[in-house]
């Protein structure tokens, strides 16, 4: 298994951020903890639920990370010919996360068809360890989250439902655990494939969840969120400023800066509110050319001006009855200020080029980017407009500053893209949920939009959304992190042994070729004269490495 580490350079996925508190194994964040606590927590829930729900939490921790490992094994893939030791990856994994040591005593695949039968040896299993020492020997296997890894990994690696079971346990005495795994429909009734089910649907525990969740109910808000997705104390407090305007004709003014939600805090308060069934129109003040805005706003009379050939209803008269949304109103002309300022206080409106009023019955929500102090101190907004507008303002955050409403967002819109585009991912990964963490977002939550949808566009089927979906250009931090090099050292310590070593090798008389020389022969011992391993220790090609040494003399093996 060492040989497979070193032939896939896994270490090298292994980074430490210590700094920030954080472990990666690629891009997925791990925890270092101590398998005492862990064991600590298994009786607990042994001795709180029963052995048979406790192991079924367990497989089921397991086979999420199971499916986890095998996508990073995935990613490995490159047709070369390299299958079955791509597919060791999973079982050498388990031994670099502290798991348990395994060896793959018998495999027959049948890799075109995704048919596999497999046994597996396992040896220094924690959970046996630990179950021991809390139950003692027993009749029952006990390496339950082992099991459910084996499953998620084969089960995700061949894209079919492969159980694993321990036909022996260390727990039952002896010193090796014995799997086994096929593929589920062989195993018949006699397997726990059910456990990877959904609940069931009699366990006490869920009904007595139900019951909480109903009393927690009790105290929930009456306000049900609809499409606005938040939790953030930012949003909770402009959202409680919204449900109390909801229920009354107060006009309201919006306040944020571009993509942070503006429309869809305004659609929500007309859905909530005591209009719901009228219309809900919408105008962008900003998009509208300044001589058009007049008529579009307020209607015109047929003959008003040349073209008008018929009379035709403004927004004001089309949103009677409902809301009217208007948009980056900082925007809107002088001459288009007076004429609203006159609806907003007789309820009436005029069409150009007629001289007949007529009522409408209107609420009145708008909003803007714009500091309108501001621009009323340049002399480009109306004080009193402002003063009419600003009955109720609410300042919609911008994403930066409701972060932790991030994943709950993407979730969101990765259910609406998935549905768009007819595609199903998993999900994101942890390093790019990491990276849109801390990502600035200046655009907001339209910004965010568009990067799922970008997501969703280029993640795989069935796979994972990573950090080169979502940004384009590189605009996305790295990972970074100490790596382990190959000896299992961080590679900062790794980079001062080196860099001791050149020292004392300049130190003497240095012959560059020659240290070369001895570089290459070691390479090529230690991947067993295959050249193709031995490029990858040495970070270079093989067409590079096959020329280096006939160079110098010596034949390279395949």
């Amino acid at each position: 298994m060492e040989s497979l580490i070193e032939q896939f350079n896994l270490r090298s996925r292994l980074r430490f951020e210590l700094s920030a508190g954080r472990i990666w194994l690629d891009e997925n964040r791990m925890l270092l903890t101590h398998a005492k606590a862990l064991g600590a927590l298994r009786k607990e829930l042994v001795q709180t639920v029963g052995m048979r729900r406790a192991r079924r939490l367990f497989m089921r921790m397991g086979f999420v990370a199971g499916q986890i490992d095998a996508d990073l094994a995935l990613k490995m893939h490159n047709d070369d010919g390299r299958n079955f030791d791509v597919f060791q990856i999973g079982p050498g994994l388990h031994g670099f996360e502290g798991v348990v040591k395994a060896k793959i005593t018998e495999a027959k695949i049948d890799w075109e068809n995704g048919d596999m039968h497999c046994e597996v040896e396992w040896r220094d299993s924690w959970e046996a360890e630990s179950h021991l020492q809390s139950f003692g020997v027993g009749e029952e296997s006990a390496c339950w989250s082992m099991i459910g890894y084996a499953t998620g990994y084969v089960t995700r690696y061949f894209n079919r439902f492969i159980v694993f079971r321990e036909t022996h346990c260390a727990c039952c005495g002896g010193d090796v655990c014995l799997i086994a795994g096929k593929p589920a429909e062989e195993w018949g009734e006699d397997v726990y494939s059910d456990y990877f089910g959904d609940d069931d649907g009699d366990d006490p525990m869920r009904a007595m969840e139900e019951e909480l969740a109903q009393l927690r109910g009790r105290k929930r808000e009456s306000m049900p969120h609809g499409d606005l997705v938040g939790r953030a104390p930012a949003f909770r407090a402009a959202f409680d400023l919204l449900g109390k305007a909801a229920a009354s004709p107060i006009t309201v003014l919006l306040l944020g800066e571009t993509g942070a939600g503006k429309e869809m805090f305004a659609r929500w308060l007309h859905d909530n509110g005591p209009r719901a069934e009228g219309p809900f129109v919408a105008v962008n003040c900003a998009a509208i050319p300044h001589d058009l805005i007049e008529s579009e706003l307020f209607g015109v009379q047929k003959g008003a001006y040349t073209g008008a050939e018929a009379s035709r209803a403004g927004r004001f008269e089309r949103a009677h009855g409902g809301t009217l949304f208007l948009d980056e109103i900082g925007d809107l002309p002088p001459a288009a200020q007076v004429k609203l300022l006159r609806v907003l206080q007789t309820g009436e409106i005029e069409r150009l080029g007629d001289e007949r009023a007529r009522k409408v019955d209107v609420r009145l929500i708008a909003a803007t980017n714009v500091d309108l102090q501001q621009a009323i101190a340049a002399g480009r907004f109306r004080a009193d407009l402002y003063y009419r507008l600003a009955t109720y303002p609410v300042t919609i955050p911008p994403l930066r500053e409701r972060r932790s409403d991030i994943p709950l967002l993407a979730s969101s819109l990765l259910e609406k893209y998935q549905s768009a585009y007819q595609k199903k991912v998993r999900g994101i990964s942890e390093a790019a949920l990491k990276a849109l963490l801390a990502h600035d977002w200046p655009g907001n939550v339209r910004e965010l939009e568009n990067m799922i949808e970008r997501g969703v566009l280029l993640a795989p089927q069935g796979g994972l959304i990573e950090i080169e979906h979502l940004f384009a250009n590189g605009v996305a931090k790295a990972m970074s992190g100490a790596e382990l090099d190959r000896s299992g050292s961080l590679n900062n310590e790794r980079e001062a042994r080196q860099k001791q070593l050149c020292n004392e090798l300049l130190d003497e008389n240095f012959d560059l070729q020659k240290h070369e020389s001895r570089l290459l022969a070691l390479a090529m011992q230690r991947a067993g004269g295959n050249m193709t391993h031995a490029a990858k220790l040495l970070g270079i090609t093989r067409r590079q490495l096959s020329y280096r040494l006939k160079q110098g003399g010596e034949d390279g093996g395949e």
